[in-house]
């Protein structure tokens, strides 16, 4: 029998697989995925929801990870910087930050993408300062802004040119 006061089953879509899990109540998302489903590409910054490294999609808007409960995420679909592509088959963003140094350590790139992910989605053809404000509540201290705003230019063209091609 599951304690009501501190466990709770959910169940969760990640990456279109669905998960059923008992979890304690007050496990957070970003934990939840790290450690129960072994999706260690969220990224557990600043746990206050400032960086944006833990930034995932759950039911297709970005939200930080770091800032939700895993029981809030029942019946929900979540995806992760696992879903978006893979090694061999980067997605096009993750592909334009490669070829436009929009990373160097590599630790805020999986929040920086999902974000990029969303903010495409909705504006596909972005000026340099809507994408500044798009991405003004993630954190990078090491590669420098000049090289993630291209990398998210390159992205916005590379996805026109895939749908023109499909």
């Amino acid at each position: 029998m599951i304690d009501k006061t501190t466990r709770k089953k959910i169940t969760v879509t990640v990456n279109g697989t669905v998960y059923e899990r008992e979890v304690n109540v007050r496990t957070l998302l970003s934990d939840f995925l790290r450690r129960e489903l072994g999706l260690t590409g969220t990224h557990v910054g600043c746990e206050q929801g400032v960086c944006g490294a833990c930034t995932i999609l759950v039911d297709g808007q970005a939200v930080r990870s770091c800032l939700l409960l895993a029981v809030q995420a029942d019946n929900r679909s979540i995806t992760t910087i696992e879903g978006i592509g893979t090694p061999d088959h980067l997605h096009p963003i993750q592909e334009a930050f490669w070829e436009n140094h929009g990373l160097q350590c590599g630790f805020c790139t999986p929040g920086f993408v999902i974000s990029v992910y969303e903010f495409l989605k909705e504006n596909p053809d972005p000026s340099d300062e809507e994408i500044r404000e798009a991405l003004s509540g993630n954190l990078c201290r090491c590669t420098g802004y000049q090289g993630i705003i291209k990398s998210v230019k390159a992205a916005a063209e590379k996805l026109k040119q895939s749908e023109l091609a499909g």
